[in-house]
């Protein structure tokens, strides 16, 4: 493959992740409102902990495990700020 080829398959791939990563804000949005009828907090630390033992787990490389989970922990802020956004007030 040449760099051509090779960025053309980078861009779908980027495709696929904002798709991917919509569909999880979607969820978290969704478990926001969930967690706003039940009174629950928004951050929940063993929940997290078994995210990135899930994606751990999953990691076949080339990504290291604490690279991947550098990428993680930005996307669980984020869906954090999306259930803050659902729920109203504050974080925890």
């Amino acid at each position: 493959m040449d760099i051509s080829e090779l960025r053309k398959q980078i861009d779908d791939l980027d495709r696929r992740l904002v798709e991917l990563l919509s569909q999880r804000a979607q969820a978290a949005h969704e478990i926001g409102r969930l967690k706003r009828g039940a009174g629950m907090p928004i951050y929940e630390p063993d929940r997290e902990q078994t995210v990135f033992e899930n994606v751990r787990r999953a990691n076949r490389g080339p990504l290291r495990d604490h690279e991947l989970f550098s990428i993680y922990q930005r996307i669980m802020d984020i869906m954090r700020q999306i259930q803050q956004e659902e729920i109203g007030g504050k974080i925890g």
